[in-house]
């Protein structure tokens, strides 16, 4: 089937996101997205000239989707902030992108462009330049992480949290680990418990650290 719209550079990479959304980055070949657009393999070339340009691409795309800190935004870590928050959604889309979007030799100009977005909040507040690379490898490395550990636990509701921590708290030596019973009962199956919560929390602090050595 012929694709709705003409063939462009465009329309294949948003093919290949829609392909490692599906299978994971591994699933992103030539003929796969071909497939995804109703069109033979051959005729990306005229678009995209290897799988390493497509894979280039998508990172692209995926930092167009991540929400570029506000210039000359009054409070810096409300900027940051909100980047982070963004990022932390954007990539929850997409996980695939996590191993990813640091590996590429390439990058395209919506990359570049987020990256000096970030450091210009960043060296506008008065960090020093060492300071604000610290700042931005920080921060990332928290959205990255507790990305993939949001993506990898066993739960996801706060219905889920409750069954989960409820099977362990049934079958726990409450003697032997009280601090782990405790944890459970009087934090994760109180009322209102959202482990999403947890990120803001430690975005804060992170935040709060920086502040303290920004200079």
């Amino acid at each position: 089937m012929s694709p709705a719209r003409p063939l462009s550079r465009d329309l294949v990479l948003e093919a290949a996101v829609q392909v490692a959304d599906r299978g994971g980055i591994e699933a992103v070949t030539m003929r796969r997205v071909a497939q995804e657009l109703g069109v033979e393999a051959m005729s990306l070339y005229h678009h995209v000239p290897n799988k390493d340009a497509i894979l280039d691409g998508v990172v692209d795309v995926v930092f167009t989707e991540i929400e570029l800190p506000a210039a000359g935004c009054a409070d810096w870590r409300d900027a940051i902030r909100a980047r982070a928050g963004s990022a932390r959604a954007v990539l929850a889309r997409h996980t695939w992108a996590l191993g990813l979007m640091d590996s590429r030799r390439n990058p395209g100009l919506a990359t570049l462009r987020h990256h000096n977005a970030v450091l210009g909040v960043l060296r506008e507040a008065g960090f020093s330049l060492p300071m604000a690379a610290h700042a931005i490898s920080l921060v990332d490395s928290y959205v990255a992480g507790y990305v993939l550990q949001e993506a990898n636990l066993p739960l996801s509701t706060p219905d889920e949290v409750q069954d989960v921590a409820g099977d362990i708290l049934a079958e726990l030596p409450v003697e032997e680990l009280p601090y782990l019973a405790e944890m459970i009962v009087d934090h994760a199956l109180r009322p209102g418990y959202d482990y999403g919560d947890e990120f803001g929390w430690g975005l804060d602090l992170i935040l709060d650290g920086l502040e303290a050595r920004r200079k």
